[in-house]
């Protein structure tokens, strides 16, 4: 019992620490949306502020990389799920000793780097275009254009992967009974096949949605004049960012979590009417008295949504009558009186400082003795002294008290009848 107890008390922990090490960036940088500093913080809290959401709508290249995202992420799903299916119905019909290689070639993409994948399509269709004359300004040159299918090559494959394991569950039977029954194979496709597969196709489409609107490398290249959401946020990080983009991140994950939880609650919703038609008589069949579970009955996921959905409108109602602005003036105000008493406090440690270096200017000679001779306090004693080279310190006061004579160190040389042999009578006088 204790070992069945201390196992599940470690797997709590262990999926406390999942979670918090997977949503714990996310919590922190939602929360970094609705604090006023400037740069993105959770820690000081200083005001509650919704401004960072009114500067990310005013951002035209935020706003601007947001449309282009969209408009790359449906032309990549369109391409990317009709060649994810034709490569799932390919692999399923192509022959068998064949089957391991064509499956190697269409999972290749995903193995290789984005970034070689934007240079090649760059490369590739530069070709393609100079090859047909056509112009710098051509639809081959367009970087939407070379976005989708550079995106296409191996979101294309992701898509098959997802189609693929739909179909292998599909029974060929019903295609071939439909044939039978004198259908062709274009109908019996749209109206056997497809809607079998309309469940993974959705989920593929999602799935591709969302690797083109959060891809990068490959972008990176291809953009041209259509930049997307992740390269605008790559060039405004480069030069400092503001919580206008923890703001972006917040309404992601708000979308994010409303689309799950909608997405569960349908699904609940649809067991649980399963549920009822089957323990339902013939008679509330017939009669079409069957009372059918309500939308929130035994549905935790109808619950949360209708929680975020109420939180997300408390929150957009608290916005348009909320004001930070005398919170942060109290903010500034306060950072104002700090600074000034920081300031303060290094003028009187600068002060403090330059008092203990006059202390110890003043202490010092009283504390120094005089030297005998020149009165040199260095530590050196008399070697820098005028006379020690030519050792006539003694003498040194005698050639002061002459009326003339030279007191270089040169003797004579310099003497204005040295060159005019008069160095005898200039000496004399020496």
């Amino acid at each position: 019992m204790k070992n069945f107890t201390f196992m599940r008390l470690s797997l709590w922990v262990y999926l406390a620490i999942f979670f918090a090490y997977l949503l714990g960036p996310l919590v922190i940088m939602s929360a970094t949306a609705f604090n006023s500093p400037s740069f993105p913080r959770m820690t000081p809290w200083e005001c509650l502020t919704f401004e960072w959401f009114s500067a990310l709508f005013q951002d035209e290249r935020i706003l601007n990389g947001i449309w282009n995202s969209i408009l790359v992420g449906a032309g990549t799903v369109v391409l990317s799920v009709a060649m994810g299916l034709a490569g799932a119905l390919m692999l399923t019909q192509i022959w068998p000793k064949l089957r391991a290689t064509y499956y190697t070639v269409i999972i290749a993409p995903i193995l290789i780097p984005g970034v070689v994948l934007g240079i090649s399509t760059l490369v590739f269709w530069d070709r393609i275009n100079r090859m047909l004359g056509l112009g710098a300004d051509s639809f081959l040159s367009n970087g939407l254009f070379l976005t989708i299918i550079g995106q296409s090559t191996f979101i294309a494959s992701y898509c098959m992967l997802v189609l693929v394991a739909r179909l292998q569950r599909y029974d060929i039977a019903l295609t071939e009974a439909a044939l039978d029954l004198g259908a062709t194979h274009a109908q019996a496709f749209r109206k056997v096949l497809l809607p079998f597969m309309r469940p993974a196709i959705a989920s593929a489409a999602v799935l591709a949605f969302l690797a083109s609107f959060e891809n990068y490398n490959t972008t990176t290249f291809t953009f041209g004049e259509y930049p997307t959401l992740t390269i605008e946020l790559a060039q405004k990080v480069r030069y400092g960012i503001t919580p206008a983009i923890s703001a972006l991140a917040f309404i992601i994950v708000v979308l994010t979590v409303f689309a799950a939880l909608f997405n569960e609650a349908s699904i609940r919703r649809k067991q649980l009417v399963a549920e009822a038609r089957k323990k339902a008589t013939v008679e509330e069949l017939e009669s079409g008295k069957l009372r059918l579970p309500g939308f929130l009955s035994s549905n935790a996921a109808a619950v949360a949504l209708v929680v975020v959905a109420c939180a997300t409108v408390a929150v957009v109602g608290t916005a348009t009558v909320y004001s930070p602005a005398q919170c942060i003036a109290n903010v500034q105000e306060q950072k104002r009186l700090e600074t000034e008493e920081r300031i303060q406090e290094l003028r009187r440690q600068r002060e403090l400082r330059r008092q203990q270096q006059e202390e110890q200017g003043e202490a010092a000679p009283s504390q120094s003795t005089p030297s005998t001779g020149s009165g040199n306090n260095s530590g050196f004693g008399g070697v820098f002294a005028p006379g020690s080279l030519s050792g006539e310190d003694e003498a040194e006061p005698e050639a002061e008290q002459e009326p003339q004579g030279n007191n270089s160190g040169f003797g004579n040389v310099f003497d204005p009848g040295a060159l005019s042999g008069d160095g005898e009578d200039s000496g004399s006088g020496n």
